[in-house]
C-alpha cells in the first residue's frame, strides 16, 4: 500500500486563502490606524504586514514540499516546511521588536488617539476575521501535520491577541484619560508576540533535529505492530521521526529461524498495512532477523 499524497491540492488552497485573508486584515488595520493615529494600532498593522509575508512563505514552502522524492532527496522535500516555520517565527520576533521600539518611543511622549466608533468597528472586524481563520488553520495544520500551515495559524492567533490588547488599551485610555496606557499595552503585546515567535521556532527545530514522536504516539505504533505481527516473536530498536506530514518508522522484527522468506514477507505486509491504517503518512522500514538475534529489552509479540 503506497503512502498517501502528503500535500493534497485542498491543503494548498488553504495556504492561498491565507494570503487573501492576511491582505484583507492588513487593509482594515491600516484604515483604522489612519483614522485614529494610535501608535498601538500602527504597531498592530505593522504585524499584519508580516502576516502577508509569512502566508506567502508558507504557500511557497508547501508547494516545494509537495515535490516527490528524488535521487538527491530520497526522503522527500517535506522538511522545507520546518524552515518556513522557523522563518515565520523569526519574522514574528522582528515584528515584536519593531512594536517594542515604537511603543517605547510613544511611552516617552504619549499622545491621545482620535478614537471613533467607525475605527473601533473596523478593528473588531479585522480581529474577528483573523480569529476565525487562525482557528481553522491550526485545526487543519494539525490534521494534515503541516508545520507551515499550523505556524501560520498560531501567528494569526498572536495577531488576534495583539489587536485585543490594543483595543483594550485604547478603551481604558479613553475612559480614564491616561493616554500612557496606549503605549504600555503595545509594550505588553510586543512581549507576548516575542513568546509566540519563540514557540513557533522551538516547535520547528524539533522537526529539523529529528525528535522522536510523542510518547502516546510511540505507544500507539507499538500497539499497531503487536496487533498485526502474528507469527513474529519480537520487535526491537524502534526508531521514529517526523518530517512534515510524514512519519518515518523503522524497527527490527524477529522471526522464527525456520520461517520462509515468503511467510516473513506476508507478516511484514500485514504490519505495514496496520501502521498505515493508524497513520496514512507513514514510511515504514522493517529489518527482519532470525530468533537468535532477539534482545532482552525487546518487545515480545504473539
Amino acid at each position: 500500500m503506497p503512502p498517501h499524497e502528503p500535500y493534497p491540492a485542498a491543503l494548498l488552497r488553504q495556504a492561498m486563502l491565507s494570503i487573501a485573508v492576511a491582505i484583507a486584515v492588513l487593509s482594515l488595520k491600516l484604515v483604522a490606524w489612519r483614522m485614529t493615529g494610535s501608535v498601538a494600532l500602527y504597531s498592530d498593522a505593522l504585524e499584519s504586514i508580516v502576516n502577508v509575508v509569512t502566508a506567502i512563505t508558507a504557500l511557497l514552502a508547501m508547494t516545494y514540499a509537495r515535490r516527490p522524492a528524488d535521487d538527491n532527496h530520497p526522503y522527500g522535500h517535506q522538511k522545507v516546511e520546518y524552515l518556513s516555520a522557523v522563518l515565520e517565527g523569526a519574522l514574528i520576533m522582528v515584528a515584536a521588536a519593531m512594536i517594542l521600539m515604537d511603543a517605547s518611543r510613544a511611552l516617552m511622549n504619549p499622545v491621545p488617539a482620535d478614537l471613533g466608533p467607525a475605527a473601533i468597528a473596523i478593528s473588531l472586524a479585522a480581529t474577528a476575521l483573523n480569529w476565525g481563520w487562525a482557528r481553522h488553520l491550526i485545526r487543519r495544520g494539525r490534521q494534515a501535520r503541516s508545520p507551515a500551515l499550523e505556524a501560520d495559524g498560531h501567528h494569526l492567533m498572536s495577531d488576534v491577541v495583539t489587536t485585543g490588547g490594543v483595543l483594550l488599551g485604547l478603551g481604558l485610555a479613553w475612559a480614564t484619560g491616561w493616554h500612557v496606557l496606549d503605549p504600555l499595552l503595545a509594550l505588553a503585546v510586543g512581549l507576548h508576540i516575542v513568546w509566540q515567535g519563540w514557540a513557533v521556532i522551538r516547535g520547528s527545530l524539533a522537526g529539523l533535529l529529528d525528535e522522536a514522536v510523542e510518547e502516546g504516539e510511540q505507544a500507539a505504533i507499538v500497539a499497531a505492530i503487536s496487533g498485526a505481527a502474528h507469527g513474529a516473536l519480537e520487535m526491537h530498536d524502534l526508531v521514529t521521526r517526523r518530517s512534515g506530514p510524514v512519519t518515518f518508522i523503522e524497527f527490527h522484527l524477529i522471526m522464527p529461524g525456520d520461517m520462509t522468506v515468503r511467510d516473513s514477507h506476508v507478516i511484514c505486509d500485514r504490519v505495514e498495512k496496520a501502521l498505515r491504517l493508524h497513520d496514512r503518512g507513514a514510511r515504514i522500514t522493517i529489518h527482519v532477523e532470525p530468533e537468535e538475534m532477539a534482545k532482552p529489552e525487546g518487545h515480545a509479540l504473539g
